[in-house]
């Protein structure tokens, strides 16, 4: 046994335990035979950092697997990271712009070298930062998604949809960024309000008849417009749908054509269509019957104007940024007439109408996106959803919380085609040659793209894949696929995906269609959605607001057990985490009460149990902690198998803290003081106790429980290869609970009472049984208390005389008196009228008791002080009701002011009925 500073510190402990698990191989121990159990850790991109919800991810996953662990299975926890195509690149050329450099200057093989140089170096900080808390990965065989055996996985992916016609080159719309210059996905985009304007133009019909008044946000446009939209069922604009309106400044001719996209009540109910740049235009221009082949494109890859497939912008256009394009065509729309000025309230015109603005800017770019026309590579994502969707229909995945499956449906099931190809360096490199005549060949490399092409020239295609791509192929892909290797079968499907919401289309269903296809199984059996980590105050953290929390910087001040616990315990099914530093705190006092209680168990002969079956015991006080040992362990099974974080964490957390903490060891300290028949027996038990919290406890706060584990005594093994306890209902004993439940009831309202009543914390009192209730035919009268009663008395006297503060139990009626002190009764010697003095009197289990308090207190005083405190709580009480019933308050006062109102009103309505109770307790 090593004795236990008397200071807990976690960062004394955490970096020593972990390298030494590490080092061990104590995350993957050897257990070929044993039931698999399989977890993948969502890669974090090479370039990340931990952030606070990677440590809520990362949390949880490590309890689930520590869990699993401990139940002896062969517990897989695969880690690796993603390569994060855009990020790498742009942290790679930054570093070269700063040495005067830029990508271009090299060879494409020359950069991609730099840029694997750099990981060397550099992209291993978010593993690190996962171990300080705690992630106990198979890091012996962590994987990157452009790791060799992955990047055989993903090209041979690509291959075979293509070869299965779910592959395919297409022009089509995407999200391009010009400052990135590549496509990026929907995940990229980060939508801002921005302010701009809503301009009016009166395009003139081809007869000469009139004109159709179209509003747009973005004019430049203009100059690729292919029709006008109106609603089939307006009846303004049914006599012009298929005639022609000359588009002004480049004089095309465009239709206008019946859409159900068109909204009659919105503007004029007539819309500009640019199928070459806005999302919505493409789709109608598709059903108006443009291929988007046709479809005009007025923008290059730097979002500059360039000329159109029929030649008609003029040249003073050409080559101009989109923005600056944007204030000449409104010049010159002024200048023909065509632009309607906006009137304002004041009477004033101007050129526009003021809007705000919901406007795409790239993430990482911080440039604003551009729905751009151009060919790309997709994949049929209406074919592979179908599985994916019966799937979690009939039930092979279950999707916690279930209210996701909904959203699930919905997305899948109009789903549109996947755009997979990136217009960068670093990244898997499109597997497809082209010859002179623009023929594709898709083979796994180019000897057999090479062979399909026959003797012409080929040049491969430069793009690459999107990391979502390869990231989808990571459950299986990481195991060894397509290999058919012996992890993989053992291991596929994984059990369990722990999963932020927000990438539950980008990356969750995408595994889903990908597994499916390929293995013809779900990647896992349960999905498990978690929500979103937020301030203290409920807002989303952003940098912009300075509300972000650092989690190392937690870890650094609490500790990482404290921050993974508050994680679990704050983790409730289907809503988002309000994360305030004051719980990590309070957290962090839980490991040290923890570390307390094991340092005075260490004072008093406790040490490691010598069995994992509960002792033999006599006494009621381990009886009862043996039989809340095993309801807490059936407590933290159904709840961890139900994914139920919270329940788990909060269940032996009232263990630890109240039963064993609170409870037991007060209970028990009197029979070590005086080495009492039942020491030897309680150290037994109390070992034993504390070793099933210490495993129970070791999934959320595995470093605290590792030190105390050893610090216990000798173990033939680490804690983390320890054996989770059996929830064995043979170790239930309904009399212990029984007996001790009454001793817990009865101190607590003791002190309540005298907490209450403000009795001096050193003042003893007498405690008189005036009643005890019996049972005759179902009726309930007074009368003299049973033995039993007496007897559970004489049992704990000294748990009453420490924790209660009470001298003697006089049994009223029978004229029984306990000195508790002495442990001697006797015969009450007068017939004293002390139950009819002034004193308190409290019920528990139907037996009426009474602290006699005259001389301890001085009772007018402490009623008239009651009698104040109850009126101000009523007033506050009475004046919080009438402003929660104003609708005017809860229309327009501020949702947390509101909130505030409703717990301030609730405290004091609780404090009305306590005081009440404590008032009515003086009679």
């Amino acid at each position: 046994m090593t004795e236990l500073a008397k200071t807990f510190d976690p960062a004394a402990i955490e970096a020593r335990w972990y390298a030494h698990w590490e080092g061990e191989g104590r995350f993957r121990p050897e257990r070929p035979d044993a039931e698999p159990y399989t977890i993948v850790m969502p890669p974090p991109n090479v370039t990340g950092s931990l952030h606070i919800g990677h440590a809520l991810d990362n949390s949880l996953q490590d309890i689930l697997i520590r869990h699993a662990r401990l139940q002896g299975k062969d517990a897989l926890w695969v880690a690796g990271t993603d390569h994060a195509g855009i990020a790498t690149q742009m942290v790679v050329e930054r570093q070269m712009n700063a040495r005067g450099e830029k990508r271009t200057d090299y060879s494409r093989e020359d950069f991609v070298a730099k840029v694997w140089e750099w990981k060397a170096e550099s992209g291993g900080q978010i593993t690190r930062q996962l171990r300080r808390l705690g992630a106990s990965c198979d890091w012996a065989n962590e994987r990157f998604t452009m790791d060799e055996g992955f990047s055989r996985a993903v090209i041979k992916v690509f291959v075979d949809l293509y070869n299965q016609g779910l592959l395919y080159r297409d022009k089509r719309l995407v999200n391009w960024d010009p400052g990135l210059k590549t496509a990026i996905s929907d995940l990229e985009v980060e939508t801002r309000e921005v302010s701009g304007r809503f301009w009016h133009f009166a395009y003139p019909l081809e007869d000469g008849s009139g004109t159709i008044t179209v509003a747009t946000t973005r004019p430049e446009t203009m100059l690729a417009d292919m029709a006008v939209a109106v609603n089939p069922e307006d009846e303004r604009y049914i006599a012009l749908i298929g005639k022609n309106v000359r588009l002004p400044i480049t004089g095309r001719l465009i239709p206008i054509v019946a859409d159900a996209h068109a909204d009659p009540e919105l503007g004029s109910g007539a819309v500009k269509i640019t199928p070459g740049h806005d999302f919505n235009d493409f789709e109608v221009g598709k059903r108006a019957g443009f291929r988007p082949a046709d479809m005009l494109n007025m923008l290059d890859a730097d979002a500059k104007v360039v000329q159109t497939a029929d030649g008609l912008i003029p040249d003073e256009f050409l080559g101009l940024d989109r923005f600056d394009a944007r204030k000449l065509v409104i010049e010159r729309l002024k200048q023909d007439g065509v632009l309607i000025p906006h009137v304002d309230k004041d009477g004033n015109a101007h050129d526009g109408e003021p809007r705000t603005i919901q406007t795409p800017y790239g993430d990482r770019s911080g440039v604003v996106i551009e729905p751009w026309l151009t060919d790309q590579w997709y994949v049929d994502a209406e074919t592979l959803a179908k599985p994916a969707i019966a799937a979690v229909r009939d039930g092979d995945i279950r999707v916690v919380p279930e209210t996701w499956k909904k959203t699930w449906f919905n997305w899948l099931e109009n789903i549109q085609p996947w755009c997979v190809s990136r217009q960068l360096w670093w990244g898997h490199q499109i597997p497809a040659w082209y010859d002179e005549d623009g023929q594709v060949y898709v083979a796994e490399d180019e000897a057999a793209a090479q062979a399909l092409a026959g003797n012409k020239a080929i040049t491969r295609d430069s793009d690459v894949l999107d990391t979502w791509f390869s990231s989808a192929l990571w459950p299986f892909g990481t195991l060894g696929w397509p290999e058919d290797t012996a992890k993989l079968a053992k291991h596929y499907p994984n059990d369990v995906l722990i999963s932020g919401f927000d990438i539950l289309f980008f990356w969750d269903a995408r595994m889903a269609m990908q597994g499916l296809h390929f293995m013809k199984e779900v990647p896992w059996k349960t999905l498990y959605l978690h929500g979103l980590v937020r301030d203290a105050q409920g807002q989303k953290m952003s940098k912009s607001k300075g509300n972000t929390v650092d989690p190392l910087g937690l870890i650094d001040k609490y500790g990482a057990d404290a921050l993974r616990f508050t994680l679990a315990a704050m983790e409730s099914q289907g809503r988002d985490i309000k994360l305030d530093e004051k719980r990590v705190e309070g957290y962090r006092n839980f490991a040290t009460k923890l570390w307390n209680a094991a340092r005075f168990c260490q004072s008093n002969g406790i040490g490691a149990s010598a069995t994992l079956e509960p002792p033999a015991a006599d006494l009621a006080v381990n009886r009862w902690i043996i039989a809340e040992t095993v309801k807490t362990v059936q407590a933290l099974d159904i709840a961890l198998a139900d994914l139920r974080f919270d329940e788990s964490a909060n269940s032996i957390y009232q263990f630890v803290w109240a039963t064993f903490c609170d409870w037991y060891l007060e209970l028990i300290k009197p029979l070590f003081a005086e080495e009492g028949a039942g020491a030897a027996e309680t150290r037994t038990v109390a070992g034993w106790v504390l070793d099933q919290i210490l495993v129970m406890l070791h999934p959320f706060m595995p470093f605290i429980t590792e030190e105390l584990w050893h610090a216990l005594g000798e173990r033939p093994y680490d804690l983390i290869l320890a054996k989770w306890p059996m929830a064995d209902a043979r170790a239930l004993d309904p009399a212990a609970q029984k007996e001790i439940d009454w001793l817990i009831r009865l101190v607590s309202e003791v002190r309540a009472a005298r907490s209450e009543l403000n009795v001096p914390p050193g003042a003893r009192t007498e405690l008189l049984v005036l009643t005890h209730a019996t049972t005759d035919a179902g009726h309930l009268h007074s009368g003299v208390p049973s033995l039993d009663l007496r007897d559970k008395v004489s049992r704990n006297r000294q748990a009453l005389y420490r924790l209660a503060r009470i001298d003697t139990v006089t049994f009223f009626n029978s004229g029984t008196r306990f000195d508790l002190q002495t442990g001697a009764s006797r015969d009450r010697t007068s017939d004293d009228t002390a139950a009819t003095s002034p004193g308190l009197q409290l019920v528990v289990d139907q037996v009426t008791y009474m602290l006699p308090l005259e001389g301890v207190i001085d009772l007018a005083a402490e009623k008239a002080r009651l009698a104040k405190a109850i009126a101000a709580a009523e007033k506050e009480r009475d004046s919080l009701t009438k402003r929660l019933e104003s609708p005017g308050f809860a229309e327009k006062a501020k949702p947390e002011a509101v909130a505030k109102a409703r717990t301030d009103h609730a405290e004091r309505s609780a404090e009305v009925e306590r005081l009440g109770a404590a008032l009515k307790r003086l009679g």
